[in-house]
């Protein structure tokens, strides 16, 4: 459902094309997270928006404000800040036989509810990180393990006679 702060009425706006209405709307979206990141519960999404009358519909362009909280893909802790997306959408009265998306007008108002959803959570980092330059976990807590020091894997002793098995004869002939 959404916020009833997202849903913004445009009868006025729409007498004459060309007039234009500033939006500045702080709306909680709820928890909404992709991969590590998401937009924690409570936080607020800020939308400053203008929406311009067109003679058959609305526009809406403005940027999207959204509050993350991840972890850091290198060291592994805590991280979070704010991102900032771009928007433009055109709203229409919805017509029989048009295609592709329209964003509908219905009873001279306009949702701005998934508009601001899908901005927000395309918005999120998928792979965050904690500072541009992190070394990622710290080697005395956290040992960077190579092959050669690594421990061998036990071999299954009813396999093991398979270790000793060699073949004499050269494998281009």
């Amino acid at each position: 459902m959404t916020a009833p702060e997202l849903r913004v009425g445009v009868s006025e706006l729409r007498r004459r094309p060309g007039n234009r209405m500033q939006l500045d709307r702080s709306v909680p979206l709820g928890p909404l997270a992709i991969s590590s990141s998401s937009i924690p519960e409570g936080e607020e999404v800020l939308l400053s928006a203008t929406l311009e009358a067109l003679s058959d519909g609305v526009t809406l362009s403005g940027s999207v404000q959204v509050p993350w909280q991840g972890e850091c893909r290198r060291c592994l802790e805590m991280t979070s800040g704010v991102v900032t997306v771009e928007i433009a959408e055109i709203f229409k009265d919805r017509t029989e036989g048009e295609l592709g998306e329209i964003l509908p007008i219905s009873n001279d108002s306009i949702d701005l509810g998934s508009v601001v959803h899908d901005a927000a959570i395309l918005a999120l980092p998928i792979a965050p990180l904690c500072k541009a330059d992190c070394a990622g976990p710290i080697p005395e807590v956290f040992p960077v393990i190579t092959p050669e020091t690594a421990e061998a894997d036990p071999i299954d002793p009813r396999w093991a006679s398979l270790g000793e098995l060699r073949f004499d004869s050269d494998p281009s002939e």
